[in-house]
């Protein structure tokens, strides 16, 4: 149930309660005030037949000893009171009167029917005064909520664009110091905020690795230099490791601003996918098995697609398990591995940099990967395996485009 029907419902029900209670009381005062109003009247008409009949003389209507009267009004009569009351019991209710005279009782009795048919009247009015009312606050009540939800879908929108990346995302303010004024301001001020951090955090990494760009290519050059021996391939190892990740360091800097635009042609997705997997391998390391169930033409800047998939395949061998397959299925390639699965951090929130889970290299293969799927304005998705394994799935259908007719002789 939605904020706004929560609302509507909440403001209904308050205006229905409202609307009974006053009904209740309403009703209540009126058939007191009646029943009181009546009473005193007929007593005053007994009052006088009672002085009547002590003189000889009975008026019309006036009862003495009836065989027929309510019991409590006999037994209050025979007590030398003077008494009324209401009689429901009958077809229709009956109003009496009764008091007693040396040895008689001399008795009164009044149809009570109009009254009754005027507070049948009045619950009626009450009820449907209620309900035209309770239509109204309903009415009332959703606009206001609708309203009020408008405004706080619109804040919650802008705040999933911005955890998704759009840090330029703004809420309009739209006046006034209520608590979706205040709300608005909070979520702007938020984004001001981390959209900041996340420039300086850029800023730092980027300027950090063009500053260790130099000295990483120096030392390589130098490695190179050193006579032959282990520990002249230890160092020129690590150096070469550095080199990469500052290379690395500096691409997720690169994916991380807006200048980055993809050059596109149309190329066979199976050749690319078999380059990718080719150059992923190194020396002496094992290469993922491909499988082309369906090949396509995709319109796509194919450097990017095989640094994706290159990243894909070094992780699952890096963090899974072989064996490894690439398959091509007309426009989507699933990249998969018989290791533990990805981490949970990483099925909930995507790739983050400096970040592996399992311990080992620092985590910017799967970032680069998720910041060139988005240049390319292709999906990159990471799932379990039901049967145990990991699964990365890029696609691509959207740069599908059809092959080129035959030609004819």
């Amino acid at each position: 149930m939605g904020l706004r029907t929560k609302i509507g419902v909440a403001i209904t029900a308050t205006a229905a309660l409202v609307a009974v209670l006053i009904g209740l009381v309403v009703h209540h005062r009126t058939a007191v005030n009646q029943l009181e109003t009546a009473r005193d009247a007929l007593d005053q008409r007994l009052v006088s037949a009672a002085e009547d009949h002590a003189a000889g003389v009975d008026r019309p209507r006036v009862i003495l000893n009836p065989y027929r009267m309510p019991a409590p009004l006999r037994r209050a009569a025979e007590q030398g009171k003077r008494a009324t009351y209401l009689d429901r019991s009958g077809p229709e209710p009956v109003l009496w009167a009764a008091t007693k005279v040396r040895d008689d009782i001399v008795v009164l009795k009044h149809s009570y029917l109009r009254q009754t048919r005027n507070l049948q009247g009045l619950d009626e009015d009450l009820w449907l005064a209620g309900g035209v009312g309770t239509a109204l606050a309903c009415v009332v009540g959703v606009g206001l909520a609708t309203v009020a939800g408008r405004r706080l879908n619109a804040s919650a929108r802008t705040a999933e664009r911005i955890a998704g990346g759009d840090l330029v995302a703004r809420l309009r303010p739209r006046g006034g110091k209520d608590e979706i004024a205040r709300l608005t301001h909070a979520v702007n001020t938020m984004a001001d905020s981390l959209a900041a951090r996340l420039q300086a955090e850029r800023e730092v990494t980027a300027n950090i690795a063009h500053e260790l760009r130099t000295p990483v290519a120096g030392l390589v050059a130098a490695a190179e230099l050193l006579p032959p021996g282990r520990p002249a391939e230890m160092v020129r190892e690590r150096a070469q490791r550095v080199r990469s990740l500052v290379e690395d360091v500096l691409e997720v800097a690169r994916l991380d601003g807006a200048d980055e635009r993809a050059e596109t042609d149309v190329r066979a997705l199976g050749e690319l996918t078999r380059r990718a997997v080719r150059a992923a391998a190194g020396d002496g390391q094992e290469t993922a098995e491909v499988r082309i169930t369906g090949d396509c033409l995709v319109e796509t800047d194919a450097r990017r697609v095989e640094r994706i998939l290159a990243n894909l395949v070094t992780n699952a061998f890096r963090h899974g398990a072989g064996p490894v397959v690439a398959e091509v299925d007309d426009g989507v390639i699933r990249v998969r591995d018989q290791g533990p699965g990805f981490p949970g951090h990483l099925l909930a929130g995507g790739p983050q940099r400096f970040r592996t889970g399992s311990g080992a290299g620092l985590g910017l293969g799967l970032t680069i990967a998720q910041g060139q799927a988005r240049v390319l304005g292709a999906r990159l998705t990471f799932t379990n395996l039901r049967d145990g394994g990991a699964e990365a799935t890029l696609d691509l259908r959207d740069a599908v485009r059809p092959a080129p007719p035959e030609g004819g002789g």
